[in-house]
């Protein structure tokens, strides 16, 4: 199949060969493409099949599980982590080993993302974050290159360009870190680019056929992608729901018009729902003793569980109950904690479960209803922040949902966001959950494809200004060199919700030292969600690195000027510092985490 939408060949150059990994909250995967399949068919794209645990069953995707040894080295990965993990709890040596699940939120949830942070495990034994989050992407580039080897592939380890997928709405020490990351994985900082996982899967989207989108009409589908048309981009991952809005250019290109945005509602809030609705059958004691000491019927439950809540609809009528197997331990825990007493025998009591399930055996039975709340209030959350962002003025005109990522197969949400928009089109891959994996290969032979994006912070650095007393605070007040100076204040140099061109650089700002003695000059760097900060310590101001240069080999203060420039490159920032008299760049790129 020809290639529908036009490929920028000046993108591919230096890129014959594209590898991409997605490490997701939950699930993990990868996918590669040759330089010339890509010219001939974009969607032609290798990803690897990955059986789970004892069925032997296949997945496009492997859990995003790692284990280490008690020494902290590195054992497995994905099922082949989960199922190892659970057979030594079964045999009680899993005690001073090391198992990370779902541990990717922490780089979003933490807002003082530092180098240093630990993550704890399931026990509370901590490593470095950086040092597993390492191994998991060493994990996926090794498995990538040995599966192609052993495939015969022609993969040529030295010519691959790697893509690393994040969601849009991490902050840049977030990105910065993953990139960190994956240089200690063994990927070099130049053959690497980080794919924003919403941008991903729109382009995967764009070369799809009509036939594999789902939708009320063959027809118009793929107009919703044509020159002027606006749509949302609705990325529902395992932790996070990204959502950015795009609009296609007459050239093919795509521009996004609306920053970025999203939150803590991917697929995961669904399983903790069903694990506190398990709490409530059988009693929060019997269930953290199930989760505790019976680790391998523990992780089938959530794997069934897994399967099946993607296929729950808001059609389940009357009596069609929907049936879980409760695991005999949590029957045999019950008992010991409660004299022998059956649970099912109490749970007559429950008035906030009466009518609601039944058992028939080791059969739960359970009433749509009730099935129907474990979704209730994520999908609350998703269609009211559509609301919002659709209220905006900026995305007028936008018709079309385009909903991907793995939660996005989830036929109850799909159904939550077409009852609540039933004027907009909803498009929705074939392939969802692998629509930002593949889109991440497309997006590494042609990153030309998003040529603006909007920024979702300010940018700037902090400075001193001389001070005036009908502007500025009395206890900002400092004396330097003899002159009367303003401490904290904001020096803009990008805007939250400009339109960035890809590659763009803004304006050269010229800085001195804070005094004449100085022998180190050090540009602090500052966000904010406010258009116009004025101080860094504003409520909305957030610290995000700094930029340490040496100026004592300088003799002249005036010559101690540094010009510094916000760079834009694909989808992260970069700064560039020179001295203004010599040329002489101080440093590229932001020195984060520190």
């Amino acid at each position: 199949m020809a290639a529908s939408l036009p490929v920028v060949a000046t993108a591919l150059h230096e890129r014959l060969q594209v590898a991409a990994i997605d490490f997701g909250t939950t699930y993990s995967g990868y996918a590669v493409s040759f330089r010339a399949e890509f010219l001939e068919n974009p969607l032609k794209i290798f990803t690897n099949n990955w059986k789970t645990g004892s069925t032997s069953a296949v997945s496009l995707k492997t859990s995003s599980c790692i284990l280490f040894d008690p020494d902290q080295n590195f054992h497995s990965f994905g099922f082949e982590a989960e199922d190892a993990y659970a057979k030594l709890a079964e045999d009680e040596k899993h005690f001073n080993w090391y198992y990370f699940k779902r541990f990717k939120m922490l780089l979003y949830e933490n807002k003082h993302l530092k180098r240093t942070i630990k993550l704890k495990d399931d026990k509370g034994l901590e490593m470095p974050a950086m040092k597993v989050v390492t191994e998991c992407i060493r994990y996926l580039k090794d498995h990538l290159i040995r599966t192609c080897e052993e495939r015969k592939t022609g993969l040529n380890v030295r010519e691959i360009h790697w893509v690393l997928t994040v969601p849009a709405i991490w902050d840049d020490s977030a990105k910065q870190f993953m990139r960190e990351a994956a240089i200690e994985a063994g990927i070099e900082t130049q053959n690497l680019s980080l794919a924003l996982e919403p941008e991903a899967a729109s382009l995967f989207c764009r070369y799809l056929p009509v036939e594999r989108v789902q939708g009320d009409d063959g027809v118009g589908k793929i107009a919703s992608f044509s020159p002027g048309k606006r749509y949302l981009v609705l990325d529902a991952g395992g932790g996070t729901v990204d959502i950015t809005v795009h609009e296609t250019l007459p050239d093919s290109t795509v521009k996004e018009i609306y920053k970025a945005n999203g939150g803590p509602w991917g697929g995961t809030t669904i399983d903790k729902a069903f694990l506190n609705f398990l709490i409530e059958v059988a009693g929060e004691d019997t269930i953290e003793i199930f989760e505790r000491d019976f680790k391998e019927d523990f992780l089938e439950l959530f794997r069934e569980f897994e399967i099946k809540k993607k296929t729950f609809g808001p059609d389940i009528e009357g009596n069609q109950k929907i049936t879980f197997k409760v695991p005999i331990c949590i029957h045999e825990t019950y008992r010991m904690q409660h004299n022998g007493e059956d649970f099912r025998r109490s749970l007559l009591m429950k008035q906030s479960l009466k009518g609601q399930i039944s058992f028939t055996g080791d059969k739960l039975r359970v009433q749509p209803e009730q099935v129907k709340k474990l979704f209730a209030e994520t999908c609350r959350r998703i269609v009211t922040h559509l609301r919002e962002i659709f209220s905006k003025s900026a995305v007028r005109n936008t018709d079309t949902i385009l909903m991907v990522g793995g939660f996005s197969e989830s036929i109850m949400l799909q159904h939550a966001v077409k009852q609540a928009f039933p004027e907009k089109k909803v498009i929705i891959p074939e392939e969802a959950g692998l629509a930002v994996l593949k889109g991440a290969v497309i997006f590494g032979h042609n990153p030309n494809m998003i040529v603006a994006r909007v920024a979702r912070q300010t940018y700037g650095l902090n400075v001193y200004r001389n001070f005036d007393p009908n502007v500025h605070p009395i206890e900002r007040l400092v004396i330097i060199d003899g002159k009367q100076k303003c401490r904290g204040c904001f020096s803009k140099h990008v805007e939250v919700g400009q339109e960035i061109p890809a590659g763009m650089t803004f304006e050269e700002k010229s800085y001195y030292p804070a005094s004449r003695s100085s022998t180190s000059m050090v540009c602090s760097i500052y966000t904010s969600s406010q258009r116009n900060p004025v101080f860094v310590e504003d409520r909305e101001c957030k610290y995000l690195g700094q930029l340490p240069m040496d100026v004592s080999h300088i003799e002249n203060y005036k010559d101690r000027k540094a010009l510094v420039k916000m760079i834009y490159g694909q989808t992260e920032l970069g700064v560039e510092v020179r001295n203004a008299k010599t040329g002489e760049k101080l440093s590229a790129s932001f020195n984060f985490l520190d």
